[in-house]
This record gives C-alpha cells, sequence and structure tokens, in this order.
C-alpha cells in the first residue's frame, strides 16, 4: 500500500484544520512542518503539504519547493489556505507566486478557504492586518471582498469546509 503523509504550518489554525481532516480521511500520517526533515518526507510515496497565504506566498512551501530533485519520484499535492474566495484568477495568482514553470507540472496544487481571527494572530501580524485595514478602509472603491474582509476584522470569519478537501482526497487516491 502507497503511503501518504500530510504535512502542514499554520499560525491561525485554518490550515491545520484542513489537514487534520485530510490526513483523517485519507488515513494518512500528519506532521507539524517545524519538526519535519527532508528524511521524514522520503519514506512517503505522497506528500500533502499545506500552509497559509501571507501575501500570496504559502507559508513553509519551500520545504517542498526547496527539495524537488529529492522528492522528484514523490506525488507531490500543495494546498495553500487563504481568507479570500478561492476564485480561478485568485488561484492562478497564488500559483505564478510559487511555482516556477517547471515546478508547476509537478505539484498538483489548490487552494482552500480559511477564515479570518485577528485575535489568532501574533503582533507582528497584528500590525500588518491593522495596515491592511486601514488601507481598506481609504480605498475609494471597495469591492465585496474588501467589504467582508473589513467585516472580519469585528466578527471572525471561519470558512472552512470539510467538502473542500474531496479533490485533494481524489487526487491523493488517483494513481499517476
Amino acid at each position: 500500500m502507497k503511503s501518504t503523509v500530510v504535512v502542514y504550518q499554520s499560525k491561525s489554525g485554518f490550515t491545520e484544520k484542513y489537514a487534520r481532516w485530510i490526513a483523517e480521511d485519507a488515513q494518512a500520517n500528519l506532521l507539524e512542518a517545524g519538526g519535519a526533515k527532508l528524511e521524514d518526507l522520503a519514506r512517503y510515496d505522497t506528500i500533502v503539504y499545506g500552509g497559509g497565504l501571507y501575501i500570496g506566498g504559502i507559508n513553509g512551501v519551500k520545504l517542498i519547493t526547496g527539495h524537488m530533485k529529492e522528492l522528484e519520484n514523490k506525488k507531490l499535492i500543495v494546498f495553500g489556505v487563504g481568507a479570500s474566495p478561492c476564485r480561478p484568477n485568485v488561484v492562478e495568482e497564488v500559483r505564478k507566486a510559487n511555482f516556477t514553470d517547471e515546478i508547476k507540472g509537478k505539484i498538483h496544487f489548490f487552494l482552500l478557504r480559511g477564515g479570518f481571527d485577528l485575535s489568532k494572530c501574533g503582533l507582528k501580524d497584528k500590525m500588518l492586518m491593522n495596515m491592511l485595514k486601514i488601507k481598506l478602509g481609504k480605498a475609494p472603491d471597495t469591492d465585496e471582498d474588501a467589504k467582508g474582509m473589513l467585516a472580519c476584522y469585528e466578527h471572525p470569519a471561519d470558512f472552512t469546509s470539510r467538502d473542500a478537501i474531496k479533490p485533494i482526497l481524489d487526487c491523493i487516491k488517483n494513481v499517476e
């Protein structure tokens, strides 16, 4: 039987929630990225990596992208988790910001909607998020996404959905 590991890096808990669901449903091992080493990953046939989005970057994804040569015979699945809706143009922007053209063909990528809770942010992230709040509030033509984000400052939101992991689970099961 092929073995699978789900590795994640989460600051506010939304990525961890998805990682736990994926590991549970795929009967995979679960590792926090901070404790994962290349040798740990090399033991598995399928590696699923999840990280939160920070200014378009997937937190900690270099654990995978920085070791493509060593992981070339593995099935690699990466998921990013952000507060914004997962529209096709957003998915493509995140893919482009995190993967070279060469890597894009070797990684299965998914974007999942997480949530936003300022109380779960560290001091540095709170400062950055408050700067974003000011910027959004001053924008002359605030769109619906920005209005939704501003509302989350007052009322934390959790958009996670167990149904959202189905394509990832299908990808894990499909033999290439």
